[in-house]
């Protein structure tokens, strides 16, 4: 290789190098530059934190947008594998702003606009290969409880609250709320969470399906940053796997969904090393050493 050459190839490695960097940079900042929401992520755990507790954190127009953005950025950033989503203050989200519907219900398109923007965020959660945690450290109420279905475990403060509460106001829960919760907590459970638009307690959320966890208030951040952490430990590729697994079934006929489970994963311990790094850590009473882990 002439000696031309070779700088111009050592030049062509700084540039991509410092251009990656530029990149990793501005989305960074990026990620600090919300007015709505707080996006941290830290060491394969993201937090994402509703911020406007002075108003009980309403998931508006723009916190939509905002909510959306950080999902997609954290999509990219291979190194977060378990996200958090909170809120401030005393709630996690009390839901819409319903001030803002006044303006929105009058512009038929921005309206359906901003259905589609909440739709896509819960979808893409759901649809996520990261697995996402919700941490519901107040009341959580309308728009709050479809952003929390569509997340994967759910932790909730004992001393919070939950429910539907669109029919309070003469409204409709427009963002999967209707579809997803009779799908976790059954028909009759759903229904009268959405007509009554009632709040429940963490031990009855618990009871009908709705929470994974309950945890004392001053110790949620604690146990579910411990449960992130134990995630990490586990296979990335298991952990999608199983998301899959669990959603994707949940749409199809039990048929269709007992063959669809066997040839995934007959796929899966098949064919990716993890399957057999887990066995073969279990054997030699050693910690596994998965694919994605650093």
């Amino acid at each position: 290789m002439s000696c031309l050459k070779f700088v111009g190839l050592c030049f062509a490695m700084v540039f991509e190098r410092l251009f990656s960097v530029a990149i990793f940079l501005s989305e960074s900042k990026a990620l600090t530059e919300f007015a709505n929401i707080l996006c941290s992520p830290d060491a394969g755990v993201a937090t994402i934190t509703l911020n406007r507790a002075d108003k009980l954190n309403p998931l508006d127009w723009q916190t939509i947008k905002e909510l959306l953005s950080c999902v997609r950025r954290l999509e990219r950033d291979k190194a977060v594998r378990v996200v958090i989503i909170t809120g401030a203050g005393r709630a996690f989200s009390a839901g819409g702003d319903l001030n803002g519907y006044l303006d929105l219900y009058a512009k038929a398109d921005e309206f359906r606009a901003f259905l589609r923007d909440f739709f896509s965020l819960c979808e893409e959660i759901e649809g996520s290969e990261k697995i996402y945690v919700a941490a519901v450290n107040g009341v959580a109420v309308a728009g709050g409880i479809e952003l929390i279905l569509a997340c994967d475990l759910v932790l909730m403060s004992a001393e919070a609250q939950i429910g539907d509460g669109h029919l309070n106001f003469a409204q409709l829960p427009g963002a999967g709320g209707s579809q997803r919760l009779p799908r976790a907590v059954g028909i009759l459970q759903a229904k009268r969470l959405i007509l009554t638009g009632e709040l429940i307690d963490a031990e009855e959320a618990k009871a009908i399906g709705l929470v994974t966890k309950i945890v004392a208030g001053d110790e949620l951040e604690r146990v579910v940053q411990d449960l992130a952490r134990s995630l990490l430990e586990k296979s990335a590729a298991a952990l999608k796997g199983a998301k899959h697994l669990v959603n994707e079934g949940m749409t199809l006929e039990r048929g269709k969904a007992l063959a669809m489970e066997m040839d995934f994963v007959h796929d899966y311990a098949t064919n990716h090393p993890d399957a057999m790094e887990g066995l073969r850590a279990f054997q030699e009473k050693r910690p596994a050493k998965f694919e994605d882990q650093e």
